[in-house]
């Protein structure tokens, strides 16, 4: 096979006309020639980091998607199914991802759970962690959020971090904000990256320091404008990353969207490609070709440098894409599930109180962190209820592997008018999360997703509409585009009854992220994620 075009040479910095001559999936030659082609040949882009699952599609569906926009691999966190299923979970994924073209590269999800303050599923411990590092098939130690763990010498927390340097793979980080000393000795542990920067400061610091720093994209935490300026010095240290991405925004691009923004504000793009394309490849050792003679055939052709519209992507010198259509086949697994909760009664959701203040979740929109604030209660025959005029809401977490009483919470910035909306796409641990007007609404909307085992949904007196997520409670049996279709949908319904957030699903689900401050809510209460200790809702 031969495919012609303009040869960008990231290593070498320069552009020619050539052709790229491959056998048995292989790069055999890359010469140049004398044709009139004017589509441009790159490596294929690799996200830096991404849990598939926050798709919602399974690895050989997201696979259809993401191969239309160039992508050619992933590093990918499995520690949203993890949390609900344990190892089984993350070989569930591996083996989905294996029966497609496109290059998952999976990791050992490092914190399952997330930290002791919720429930989750199961637990990944570290004797787990080293038999998991010994499988080929794992290629690094996924994100170790309990940066705590790390600074005050948790026992288990560093074997787990050992198990990954004995078997030589590295070790992803995630310390949102962490500075100073702090974050030299996080650093110094083993950690190599960091995917969670919201500043440039913070971001330059870690990469003075050694660290390797991913700039985050998704469809909540947005941080490209905030970081992409350190590109230019840094990028030789620089990845890009969707970290989570939801299927209607996946529909539109991924990683060639950043590289379009990139350029668009005067960057290299050379440098914009290394970051995009290199960088990860070799921070990972991935098996994944950077168009050089002897490399896999993992490249693609686009139209232009400036839009990065892809024409056509190759894998292991497979036509896996081409103006617009995958060719990605359909592929059959068994669902799995651990839903284990009954449906909740309204008084359920009731919090006696004669509180004149509460402490409440500031919401911030394309952000994880939140801030604390304080705010006057409305109280109702002696319970503590949303106040719509201030934007005050009731939230809860239900715990969704056992029954236990509902938490409860107040949340700010969701903006509803009127119903609730509900998931049990709730990181890390995957409990049922919802936000209402009333308790009524938040109990319809809470059993909606146990009647069906999990999903996303909206409630108001117009109805309900949900979209069922049968893959252990956060992933969907159906195609991208079905589940795309749905989530736009329900994501306009959501706005259309009050919320003013960008991406108000999305938002939701980390609101109960025990590892992001400020304050969070899980299923055992509310939780202050600057102390790492639970405190209460009334002040």
């Amino acid at each position: 096979m031969i495919v012609q075009g303009n040869i960008v040479d990231i290593v070498g910095k320069r552009i020619y006309k050539g052709e790229v001559c491959v056998e048995n999936g292989v790069i055999t030659q890359i010469n140049a020639a004398n044709h009139t082609i004017e589509n441009y040949i790159v490596p294929g882009f690799v996200d830096a980091h991404i849990h598939i699952e926050s798709s919602m599609l399974v690895p050989s569906e997201f696979a259809k998607i993401a191969v239309l926009h160039g992508t050619v691999a992933t590093v990918s966190d499995p520690h949203e199914i993890a949390n609900v299923l344990g190892v089984k979970g993350v070989e569930f994924m591996i083996e989905n991802g294996k029966k497609v073209p496109l290059k998952f590269n999976f990791g050992a999800p490092s914190c399952v759970p997330a930290t002791s303050f919720e429930s989750a599923g199961a637990i990944i411990d570290a004797e787990d962690i080293k038999k998991m590092m010994q499988n080929p098939d794992i290629k690094y130690l996924a994100e170790m959020m309990n940066y705590p763990g790390v600074l005050f010498d948790d026992p288990e927390v560093l074997a787990k971090i050992q198990h990954a340097k004995n078997n030589h793979k590295p070790i992803d980080g995630h310390a949102p904000g962490l500075r100073g000393e702090e974050l030299t000795k996080y650093i110094s542990a083993g950690i190599s990256t960091d995917h969670e920067c919201y500043s440039y400061d913070e971001a330059l610091e870690k990469l003075q320091k050694g660290m390797k720093v991913i700039i985050r994209e998704g469809s909540a935490a947005k941080n490209f404008e905030a970081l992409i300026d350190l590109l230019p010095t840094h990028f030789e240290k620089m990845m890009f990353c969707s970290d989570d991405k939801h299927p209607d925004d996946l529909l539109l691009g991924h990683i060639n969207q950043l590289c379009e923004r990139a350029v668009a504000k005067g960057m290299d793009v050379f440098k914009v490609l290394q970051v995009a394309c290199i960088n990860p490849v070799k921070h990972y050792g991935l098996d994944v070709g950077l168009l050089q003679k002897g490399d896999p055939a993992d490249f693609i052709v686009i139209e232009d440098l400036e839009k990065f519209k892809v024409l056509a992507t190759y894998i292991n010198g497979a036509l896996v894409a081409k103006n617009g259509t995958s060719f990605v086949k359909d592929i059959a697994f068994d669902v799995l599930n651990n839903f284990n909760t009954d449906k909740k009664k309204i008084s359920d959701f009731e919090y006696l109180s004669t509180a004149q203040r509460i402490r409440v979740i500031e919401a911030l929109d394309g952000e994880l962190v939140t801030h604390q604030i304080e705010a006057d209660s409305l109280i109702e025959n002696g319970n503590l209820v949303s106040n719509t005029s201030t934007d005050v809401l009731k939230m809860t977490v239900v715990n969704r592997y056992k029954n236990e009483k509902p938490a409860i919470a107040f949340i700010k910035n969701f903006g509803l008018k009127e119903g609730a909306i509900a998931s049990s796409v709730g990181h890390d641990s995957h409990n049922v999360i919802a936000v209402g007007v009333s308790d009524a609404a938040i109990c319809k909307a809470v059993n909606l997703i146990i009647k069906n085992k999990g999903g996303i949904c909206a409630v108001s007196a117009s109805g309900e509409i949900i979209v069922p997520l049968p893959v252990a409670g956060i992933m969907s049996d159906k195609s991208a585009q079905e589940i795309g279709a749905a989530y736009a949908t329900l994501d306009a319904k959501a706005k259309e009854m009050g919320s003013t957030l960008r991406a108000p699903y999305m938002s939701l689900s980390f609101m109960a992220l025990l590892v992001i401050p400020a304050l969070k809510l899980s299923d055992k209460g509310l939780f202050d994620g600057t102390s790492f200790t639970f405190t209460s809702l009334e002040i």
